[in-house]
């Protein structure tokens, strides 16, 4: 199982070397910004939004839908000879008994699945052929502005810093007027907000001994993850909020292979907390894809 954790925070260590983090690409860019299932038609979440998405940035996808070998063929398609899927995680909960003990417990099991594009498949039906449109324009900001709205979060408007003060327990942010467009202004609120929310009276977000001095960065880690989510979520291009970090996470996310998942499951709680408080009946249809 540990060679799961290697494998897919490695992959995310090269790309944060090479100084393109993935979470900052363009999500509205190409087709639909979240990856989503073909039968389902649930999002991928978390860990798996983050692989698909690169997936789809570096093949140049059109679409953002992606299934499993196997659903394909329930669709009556088939994938290409020689294509090569991507890999996503998933979690399965096993059930176990303590030394012959009438007590069990639930332990979580990781599992790799393979899915491949709707650009990799031949025969599908055809609107599963054309990619989903996207929100029109003027959604963009309508979307972070409910979100936004929402949270209840107290924000106060001027300064030349952004940054959430957990004493105070508010959001401080330069007037609107100050950042050159919109995704600026909208990213670097969706971080302060991530920040809001792991405060002790909403999430209590708290990383114990495990990380010691680097609970700080991998605080960032989860917010500017939970920021790209959000995001993606309201049709907004990804920005980097703090490249002062990467150093910092390349450092925690080599010594704990484990420690992009605690951070991608934690930035998912974050977008999910905030999206819920703006839309209940959305959040209540949100499920991990197949």
């Amino acid at each position: 199982m540990s060679d799961i954790y290697a494998a897919v925070t490695d992959r995310i260590v090269s790309q944060l070397e090479a100084g393109t983090p993935p979470w900052v690409q363009p999500w509205s860019e190409i087709g639909d910004p979240v990856p989503t299932n073909a039968v389902s038609k649930k999002a991928y979440r978390g860990v798996n939004l983050l692989l698909l998405s690169m997936q789809q940035q570096a093949c140049g996808y059109a679409s953002n839908v992606w299934m499993t070998f196997r659903q394909a063929q329930q669709l009556g398609g088939c994938v290409r000879k020689g294509e090569h899927g991507a890999t996503i995680v998933y979690y399965d909960l096993k059930t176990v008994r303590e030394n012959d003990s009438e007590e069990e417990r639930r332990i979580p099991l990781l599992k790799l699945f393979t899915v491949f594009n709707t650009a990799q498949v031949d025969g599908l039906p055809q609107h599963l052929q054309v990619p989903a449109t996207t929100d029109p324009e003027w959604r963009r900001g309508e979307l972070a502005e409910e979100i936004i709205k929402a949270s209840g979060a107290r924000i106060v408007s001027g300064g030349f810093r952004a940054y959430f003060s957990p004493v105070n327990d508010r959001i401080h942010l330069p007037a609107r007027a100050m950042f050159t467009d919109e995704p600026g202004f909208y990213g670097t609120l969706l971080h302060e907000l991530a920040h809001w929310s792991g405060h002790p009276a909403r999430l209590n977000r708290q990383f114990g001994k495990r990380f010691g001095d680097s609970a700080y960065a991998v605080e960032e880690l989860v917010a500017e993850l939970a920021a790209a989510f959000l995001c993606a979520h309201c049709r907004i291009d990804g920005r980097l909020q703090h490249a002062s970090y990467i150093a910092s996470w390349l450092e925690v996310l080599r010594r704990d292979k484990r420690a992009l998942f605690t951070a991608a499951a934690q930035a998912q709680r974050a977008a999910d907390f905030l999206i819920a408080k703006a839309s209940p009946q959305e959040m209540a249809a949100l499920e991990v894809a197949a």
